[in-house]
């Protein structure tokens, strides 16, 4: 497989603004968790980040990047986009929304620039890995490079 065909729209993304990523493919045929994940790729959970789309009570989209051990706190996550509440986007929905598939979601890319808000344990990380935009990728890149790229803030949005 040449390295042309594994550019997803993420990584097109990251190389049109210039930000340094490396990427780590794996055999996956099917989502299991981010956890599944780290373990498959050897990967420290600690670093390996799950990309979450939620919908607010006035209908629009926000995305979340949390630890894959972490649960997103809902409340914390309304204030951080100013709503009054948020609630998970239903799995069926994700690809319609997004563009990517679950378990391939990524904050950077999608179809449309959602507000996203990025974990702020990512900011003491030197990096970070995240999903490259489809299964069986995770990305590696700088917390503040993933803020930039993803136009995402730091907020305090786990339990």
């Amino acid at each position: 497989m040449s390295k042309k065909e594994l550019k997803t729209n993420a990584m097109r993304m990251l190389e049109r603004q210039k930000i340094p990523y490396e990427y780590k493919t794996y055999e996956c045929e099917e989502f299991v968790s981010g956890i599944f994940t780290a373990d498959q790729t050897g990967l420290p959970h600690e670093l390996v980040y799950k990309t979450l789309v939620t919908t607010g009570k006035t209908g629009a989209h926000y995305v979340f990047v949390i630890p894959i051990e972490a649960e997103l706190d809902l409340k914390k996550a309304a204030r951080a986009v100013n709503e009054k509440s948020v609630e998970m986007l239903p799995v069926k929905e994700i690809t319609k929304v997004t563009g990517y598939v679950r378990g391939g979601c990524t904050a950077i890319g999608m179809k449309k620039q959602f507000p996203t808000v990025v974990d702020q344990s990512a900011e003491e990380k030197e990096q970070i890995y995240i999903s490259g935009g489809k299964l069986g990728m995770q990305l590696k890149l700088k917390p503040d490079d993933l803020c930039r790229a993803a136009g995402a803030v730091y907020g305090k949005i786990t339990m």
